[in-house]
């Protein structure tokens, strides 16, 4: 029954768990608003203060071109060839540029060493570099200022090479380097202090780069230059030397021609030897074909066995003499051998076959000649080779050695040739100004600062600062240990929430002039928020078990200081209000709250009737203002488990439960002392009080797992509820659908 009373209630949780719940992040936001505007307006005020203080810096770039084009001195092919531009290659220009060496040659130039904002000291007056400096220039304020060094002073060469290399540090962490998207453009970029410094500074690193260009061309060039010259006095003894062997090998042999210019060149050579292979290789194959007609006649055969004559007139006589052959067969298929028919075809075979012999006489005879023709051309080509050659009179080693000794003079020549001819190409090229780099767009001073970045810096301060006071925020929310919403009720404790008692103060509380109490309120207004809550609480409890309403209850919490007793006399009074006949007992022995509040701390009580010094009905006080009886404490005693364990309580309790239509039972909090354990087995049913958003879940939960029975509980009250904080936590919060305005129309505060 107690989970048809929740079903309406809980019906939108429910739907929630499945998907993105827009609304529970708004209500998270406006509850957490303060602490996450706070968090964010700190960070735009650091980042503020962090522009406001730093210098602003100044950007310029020049733009390079790498010439792709090859340029060629004089239509010849250059000695420095010039490397494709790849990626790698326009990677490795970018690191040249950002090198040590050429940055050396700009700080030297522009004499940087001596400059305040790169010199090897960075003495920057009146600058700080960073947040820290300048926090340590705050504290040093009232320090005496640092001597400036005296640079009209020599310095020692170490210490000129340490600033210089300092410099170059410097300016290299000014420099940026990169290449324009996929063109053959480099971006050099120089950032600085002040806008005119960086516009010279960025077309000075560029112009060193132009100018490392064409010394490295230069410097090459020169060196090749020299080292060919060196190579051509070489080459030059070489060609002599050889030329000379040539000739000296022809006087010692007698042989015609005997100067180098009556040999052959090279080409002819070639050409010559090609008509002597040739002619070899179709006098081997003329005799191959030769002896296999020697070998087929040798066995009886003829030339018609051998494999290329069966094309041409030969092959023409074959098919006559088939063709032949099948008429004879098919006319002896009707007549005999003596018919005329037959005679006559018979004579036309014999004709052809006498003309295949003949053709293969003529074959054969062609065969010798062609054979006798090719080696007779052989001879001719070995003989003409010979003759032009000169060594027609020597040996074949001889032949040998003179034509070694010719091709050496023939390729030191041409060597010799090529080298003077790239000699002079490579003179020309070291006074040939090849700019494969090229300045297209010189870097102006420029206009606005690029640092700091004011729009972009304070949107980076507004997204952090929102990201951090959101996530602490959300650990403010994780970390906080009370409960909120009836849903954590129901899932952390599996119980119910009966009912939310609004927090009121004395304004709240005051009519007509007169602060009244929790109890008293609902009885001056009736129509109040507080009535219609306590009522809800009472019909809460009465549907815990309708089968059989529970006229016996514990209040109890788990610490003290969650209002039950307040709430137990409340509940009490609106049951009275109702027409019931209540009473009040104060369990509590220890801190007897609800009888300090009728003003019978001081009357005897409960205490005084379980040691059976009093009668019951004698200590019961009835309340004129509440409509109610109320049974105090009473006495002192230093033992109540045992009291309260007692047949007497039990008895007392069984009386009550005959005279009363509802008996409400105050105890003292689960968490200090094991009283309200030992009641909770009299009791019908247990009302758990606990403070919105304070007592600890933990907490809570031990306490209702110690009670006697799960059952016995009949649910969770929130008391002390802020109605304005609860509302932000949407339609999971109690006082959503019964604190907004359309429902406050049926309140009378």
């Amino acid at each position: 029954m107690l989970k048809r009373l929740d079903t309406q209630r809980d019906a939108a949780p429910a739907e929630a768990d499945g998907g993105f719940d827009l609304q529970g992040y708004v209500n998270f936001v406006w509850r957490q608003w303060k602490l996450i505007a706070g968090v964010t307006a700190l960070f735009l005020l650091v980042a503020a203060v962090e522009i406001a203080r730093t210098t602003p810096l100044y950007t310029a770039s020049a733009q390079l071109l790498l010439d792709p084009r090859k340029e060629k001195a004089g239509g010849q092919d250059a000695i420095m060839t010039d490397a494709a531009l790849d990626l790698p290659t326009i990677e490795s220009q970018i690191a040249i540029i950002r090198s040590s060496a050429l940055l050396r040659r700009v700080v030297e130039k522009e004499r940087l060493v001596d400059d305040p904002e790169f010199g090897g000291a960075r003495a920057r007056v009146g600058a700080s570099d960073g947040l820290l400096d300048r926090l340590r220039g705050l504290l040093a304020r009232n320090a005496p200022p640092p001597s400036a060094p005296d640079r009209s002073a020599p310095k020692s060469s170490s210490e000129a090479s340490a600033e210089t290399t300092a410099a170059v540090e410097n300016v290299k962490l000014a420099v940026a380097v990169a290449r324009a998207g996929q063109a053959y453009v480099i971006n050099v970029s120089f950032t600085s202090s002040d806008r005119e410094k960086a516009a010279r500074l960025a077309n000075a690193v560029a112009d060193a780069y132009v100018v490392d260009k064409l010394d490295a061309r230069f410097e090459a060039a020169r060196r090749a230059s020299a080292w060919l010259s060196d190579r051509l006095v070489e080459l030059r003894q070489q060609l002599r030397e050889s030329e000379e062997a040539v000739a000296r090998f022809r006087a010692e042999n007698n042989l015609s021609g005997s100067t180098p210019g009556a040999t052959l060149n090279q080409d002819q050579l070639s050409q010559l030897n090609g008509r002597l292979v040739q002619a070899r290789a179709e006098a081997v194959d003329k005799k191959a074909r030769l002896e296999t007609l020697q070998k087929i006649e040798a066995r009886g055969g003829n030339i018609t066995q051998l494999p290329d004559v069966s094309n041409g007139a030969i092959a023409e006589l074959r098919r006559q003499a088939n063709d032949l052959s099948r008429q004879e067969a098919e006319l002896l298929a009707r007549y005999n051998a003596n018919h005329p028919s037959v005679v006559n075809l018979r004579a036309q075979i014999t004709d052809v076959n006498r003309a295949i012999g003949a053709e293969a006489q003529q074959l054969a005879a062609n065969m010798h000649n062609e054979y006798e023709l090719a080696r007779a051309r052989q001879e001719a080509v070995e003989r003409t080779l010979r003759e032009v050659t000169g060594a027609n009179d020597l040996d074949n080693t001889k032949a040998i050695t003179l034509r070694e000794l010719e091709r050496t003079a023939a390729v030191n020549k041409s060597l010799f040739e090529d080298f003077l001819q790239r000699e002079r190409v490579t003179q020309e090229q070291s006074t040939f100004e090849a700019r494969d780099a090229r300045i297209i767009t010189p870097a102006l001073a420029p206009i606005t600062p690029t640092s700091p970045k004011t729009m972009q810096t304070m949107l980076a301060a507004l997204i952090l600062g929102a990201m951090a006071g959101t996530l602490g925020a959300y650990a403010l929310e994780t970390f906080n240990a009370g409960f909120t919403t009836p849903r954590e009720i129901e899932d952390f404790l599996a119980l119910p929430l009966l009912a939310s008692i609004s927090r009121m103060d004395q304004r709240e509380l005051s009519v007509n002039g007169v602060v009244l109490s929790i109890p008293e309120y609902p009885l001056a207004k009736p129509l109040s928020r507080l009535s219609e809550a306590l009522r809800s609480l009472r019909s809460a409890i009465q549907m815990s078990d309708v089968d059989n309403p529970p006229k016996v209850l514990q209040f109890t919490s788990t610490i003290p200081g969650e209002g039950k007793s307040t709430l137990a006399i409340a509940l009490a009074g609106s049951a009275a209000q109702a027409g019931q006949k209540v009473l009040v007992i104060d369990g509590d022995l220890r801190r007897p709250s609800a009888s300090r509040y009728f003003g019978a701390d001081k009357s005897l009580g409960l205490v005084d009737c379980l040691v059976g010094a009093v009668e019951l009905q004698s200590v019961i006080i009835y309340s004129e203002t509440l409509k109610l009886w109320f049974l105090p404490a009473g006495g002192k005693t230093q033992n109540p488990p045992d009291l309260l364990l007692s047949e007497r309580l039990k008895t007392l309790v069984a009386s009550l439960r005959e005279q009363f239509d509802l008996v409400v039972i105050d105890t003292p909090p689960m968490g200090p002392v094991v009283d309200p354990l030992i009641i909770s087995n009299l009791v019908d049913k247990v009302v758990f009080i606990v403070r919105w958003a304070s007592t600890a879940r933990e907490m809570v939960a031990h306490s209702i797992e110690r009670l006697s029975g799960h059952k016995k509980v009949a649910g969770v009250v929130f008391n002390h509820t802020i109605d304005s904080q609860a509302q932000k936590y949407g339609k999971y919060a109690y006082s959503y659908y019964y604190g907004g305005r359309y429902y406050k129309k049926y309140y009378t505060e």
